[in-house]
């Protein structure tokens, strides 16, 4: 029987493809694809046709950490990321978006991400 961690990562995997194969980015409707550390949270918007990463925003971007508040907690800094990211897709003139929540489910950090990119102005 494989170790614990080994079917985690299956367990992951699984979840993964399972997300992965009802949704598609597209040059007109990219995909919003968010990961998670224990620490950060990152977003991309992906053009899966093109094979290729517009463009990314996470916790760690200098422009990011100069709106952060010192007491901030992953949630408030998680929505911080989406609004971000918003304002830097409104720039490229994404409005809309495909939301790819991984393997993640859609609680806590991630969905305070897609809030904050509604916020921003893009329509899931």
């Amino acid at each position: 029987m494989p170790d614990k961690s080994k079917l985690k990562e299956l367990g992951w995997g699984r979840r993964q493809r399972r997300v992965r194969k009802k949704i598609r980015g597209t040059d007109t409707r990219p995909r919003l694809c968010v990961y998670k550390s224990l620490k950060q949270i990152y977003g991309q918007i992906i053009d899966d046709v093109a094979g290729r990463t517009i463009l990314g925003a996470s916790s760690l971007n200098p422009e990011v950490k100069k709106l952060l508040a010192e007491k901030d907690n992953k949630i408030q800094v998680s929505k911080k990321v989406g609004l971000y990211l918003a304002q830097l897709a409104k720039t490229k003139g994404i409005e809309q978006v495909v939301f790819d929540r991984n393997r993640y489910r859609y609680h806590g950090r991630v969905k305070a991400l897609a809030e904050g990119a509604r916020e921003g102005g893009i329509k899931f």
